[in-house]
Parts: C-alpha cells; sequence; structure tokens
C-alpha cells in the first residue's frame, strides 16, 4: 500500500494543503536515472545554465504573490517574512545565474613546455534533502549553486512542505530542461534513497538525522554538507542600548515561533543585579508585543508552531525548566484557539548548564541567563555542543569585536540580531551544528563542483 503524504496548514490543521504519494527508492533510483541523461547537456553550456536561471529567478517574481501567500499557509511563517524569504530566493537565483559564467579554472606553470590546468567540473546529480522552515530559500540556496555549476538536482522537501516544493518545481519547470530539476516526495525511504543514488548530498535540519546522513554518505564515499541545529547565544554588555538590543533578540528569539536555525536562544546579560533587572524588563516590554495570531494578518510576526508534537516540545520544555527552578518573565503557554499556537515564553533563573540552555527547542522560548563578567558570559555562550550563530550587543567596538572573536559559532553578528543571512556570504557553523563545506556565495558553488587537473603537451615538432 502507497503511503500518503499529508501537508496541512499549522494554523488551521483541518485545511490540506496538498497531498501526495511517497515516492518509493525504485522511483528515485529512476529519477536520478534520468537526471543523468539531462544533465550531460546541461553541463556542456554555462551561458545556457545562466539564462536558465535568469528565467527561474523572472518566473519567482512573476509569481511571487502566490509564492509568499502559500508559504503563509502552508508553514505558518508571518506574511512579512515569507514575502522577504521570496525576494531572497530571487535574489540568490539572480546571483548564480551570473556566477554560472564564473571562471572555473586556473592555469598552473607546467614542468614540461605545454600548459597545466586546474578546472572545476559538476559531480553529476545534486542530491538534496531540505527542511520546512524556509520553504524555498534552503532549496533555492541548494539548488541554484548546483544548477550553476553544472549538476542536475533531485530534491526530497520536508512532508510539512511539499506544496510550496510542487510549486516551486511548476515554475522552474516552465526555464529549465526536463528532468534537470525534480521533486521526490517521499519519507525516509525515499531520503536514503537520494543519498544512494545521487553524486554529492545537501542536508539541512536536525542533528541527530544529519549526523545519519553524513555518516551514510560518507560511507558510500560522497562528498557531503549538512547544516544542523544551533543554540544560539545573544551576549548584552554592560553598556548596550537597551531599547535597541531588546528589539532585536525579541525579533531574533520570537518571530516566526522561533522556528529558525538562526533563532536566540539564550540571552547572557553581562552586570549586576539591577543590570540583569533592567534588561529583563526590557525584553519582556519586547516580547510582549509579539503577539501571536493568524499569519496571514498584516504586522503579526509569530504565528504557529508546525505541528501538534513541535507545540508538545516547547510546553515539555518549559514545564521541565520551571520544575527545575527557572522563573517565567512572560508567557509559557499554549493559546486555547484553533492551530499549533504558544505564548512567546522566557525563563530566567536557571544555570548556563541547564537542558533548556543546552539543547535546542524549536519554538519561541528562550533563557535568560545571568554572567558577572565578559569572560563569564563568553564562556557561557561556548559551552554547548552546538556552533551556527550568535550575537553580542554593546556601545564599545573593540569590547565586542573582542568577544565576537571568541565565540565558538560559524557566524557572529555585532548589534545585530542571530537571525538573518545574507545571501551571498557563507553560511555555516561549528561543532555539531555543521558538517562539510559552507552554502551559498562562492563556497557554495565550491562544494558542488570538484577539481579535474588537465594537462596540455605541447609536443616535440620543431618550428622554422
Amino acid at each position: 500500500m502507497t503511503r500518503i503524504i499529508s501537508s496541512t496548514s499549522p494554523q488551521k490543521p483541518s485545511d490540506v494543503v496538498l497531498e501526495s504519494p511517497a515516492t518509493s527508492a525504485a522511483q528515485v533510483a529512476e529519477a536520478v536515472v534520468r537526471a543523468r541523461v539531462a544533465q550531460k547537456s546541461w553541463g556542456e553550456n554555462a551561458i545556457a545554465r545562466a539564462a536558465a536561471l535568469r528565467g527561474c529567478a523572472e518566473g519567482m517574481r512573476a509569481h511571487s504573490a502566490e509564492m509568499a501567500a502559500l508559504i503563509t499557509r502552508e508553514v505558518g511563517k508571518a506574511s512579512a517574512e515569507a514575502k522577504g524569504e521570496v525576494a531572497r530566493a530571487i535574489a540568490i537565483l539572480d546571483y548564480n545565474a551570473q556566477a554560472a559564467l564564473d571562471p572555473i579554472g586556473t592555469v598552473i606553470p607546467p614542468t614540461t613546455p605545454g600548459y597545466l590546468i586546474a578546472v572545476r567540473q559538476a559531480y553529476g546529480v545534486a542530491g538534496l534533502i531540505t527542511p520546512w522552515n524556509f520553504p524555498i530559500a534552503i532549496p533555492t540556496w541548494k539548488a541554484a549553486p548546483a544548477l550553476a555549476v553544472g549538476n542536475a538536482v533531485v530534491m526530497k522537501p520536508s512532508g510539512m512542505a511539499i506544496g510550496v516544493a510542487k510549486f516551486m518545481e511548476e515554475i522552474f519547470a516552465e526555464h529549465l530542461p526536463k528532468d534537470i530539476f525534480q521533486v521526490l516526495i517521499g519519507g525516509a525511504e525515499c531520503g536514503q534513497a537520494v543519498i544512494e543514488f545521487s553524486d554529492v548530498i545537501s542536508f539541512t535540519g536536525s542533528s541527530e538525522v544529519g549526523s545519519q546522513i553524513v555518516a551514510q554518505a560518507a560511507k558510500l564515499g560522497k562528498p557531503v554538507q549538512a547544516e544542523m541545529g544551533g543554540q544560539n547565544p545573544a551576549i548584552v554588555l554592560a553598556d548596550a542600548d537597551l531599547a535597541l538590543t531588546a528589539a532585536h533578540l525579541s525579533n531574533a528569539s520570537m518571530a516566526f515561533a522561533g522556528q529558525k536555525c538562526t533563532a536566540t536562544s539564550r540571552i547572557i546579560v553581562v552586570g549586576d543585579d539591577a543590570r540583569y533587572k533592567e534588561v529583563c524588563e526590557a525584553l519582556v516590554a519586547g516580547v510582549e508585543k509579539m503577539v501571536p495570531n493568524d499569519p496571514a494578518t498584516d504586522g503579526v510576526l509569530v504565528g504557529p508552531v508546525i505541528s501538534e508534537s513541535a507545540r508538545e516540545d516547547v510546553v515539555n520544555a518549559a514545564k521541565g525548566a520551571i520544575a527545575r527552578g527557572g522563573k517565567v518573565l512572560y508567557g509559557a503557554s499554549p493559546l486555547d484557539r484553533d492551530g499549533w499556537f504558544y505564548t512567546p515564553t522566557l525563563i530566567c533563573d536557571l544555570d548556563a548548564n541547564d537542558p533548556l540552555n543546552q539543547e535546542e527547542t524549536f519554538g519561541p522560548i528562550a533563557g535568560v541567563i545571568r554572567a558577572k563578567t565578559v569572560g563569564d558570559a563568553i564562556t557561557s555562550a561556548n559551552a554547548v555542543r552546538f556552533g551556527l550563530t550568535g550575537s553580542v550587543h554593546g556601545r564599545d567596538l573593540e569590547a565586542t569585536l573582542r568577544v565576537a572573536q571568541n565565540m565558538q559559532t560559524g557566524m557572529v553578528k555585532i548589534n545585530a540580531p542571530t537571525a538573518g543571512l545574507d545571501f551571498h556570504a557563507p553560511v555555516g557553523g561549528t561543532k555539531d551544528s555543521s558538517y562539510g563545506e559552507r552554502e551559498q556565495g562562492k563556497e557554495g558553488l565550491a562544494f558542488y563542483s570538484f577539481i579535474r587537473t588537465v594537462t596540455i603537451g605541447s609536443g616535440t615538432r620543431a618550428f622554422e
């Protein structure tokens, strides 16, 4: 019996966005065979690739309003953020359309007369496994560079974002050759088959699943990158602008119900009791403005979490923190209404080693931690197994730079929210947050290609 993958709206669970039969391993194998056939000519013509990617960008622009509305409906992202995500996907496509025409190699001094050339070449078929929380931006920042350097793509989206993925496939189909970009809907069997049959693998999701994918790909001898979880710290120095910092951290921790890998999870306050109280009050004033509501409503920043089980995870995280002595500064309750809504939550007075401050809870909840000194704050920030991103807030430039240099994260922000990335800059973390090469920018292009060294001898013929 064929399994059916069903995607529903988290703000209205009775609203079925899309249902689709799950793709079997055999069907994945067939899709990869088709992709290999299509890739041969695709990989040979960079001019055509650039034009096709420009077409995809124009197609996305033409359907941007529909795509944003679908993102809001399917994953509960606030309307303003959904529109921003679509704009980012378009920018990524524009960037990679140009990047398809970048130089692909170097000429090296040879040891004998002739030429020695190092040239980048596509692997063949890129297998992408993508999450639900950025259902168009992340698939695009994986697919666009893979396509730009000459790969075909097979992509397994999250089962909770299949509507957006299929719409993306429809738009791309108008501009790309047949079988160059294929969306394969399915569960674990489909995902494992994508890894087995593809030539290069990129994954974004949880650390637990990511570690399994890295192990499977490594066993098969395939290049793999995995972007995984985060438990992202924000260090608030004693001289930080309170109003600005509170606005940054409220948004970074609670917008989109905290469902971003780059969301602020821990707010570490440097200073005495008076300063700690002052910062807590400012944070509460910022968070209480972020009232959960229908994400399609103008001005709303916090919608639902993605599912009933996701909300239960947040409920349990808050209950456990309170049972261990945590004090609720704000929130800590589900909303009694249709959909998977939960009040943005701040919990303080727990040690930096408490589970709330150590493990990722994918929802609108953050811990507030005391630190007597800047050194204590840095130690606390680094005392987790994750290292995706972090932020430091203060007026003293030298102090903020020193803190930033000592944070064990792949990305760091100074006087800016942890959430939010530049589409043309490398993205990735340290420790359990990432494996393999960076995504986006030049690094993203490099991951989807390998270097082939070509020696051209000049022969022995003498010229008169």
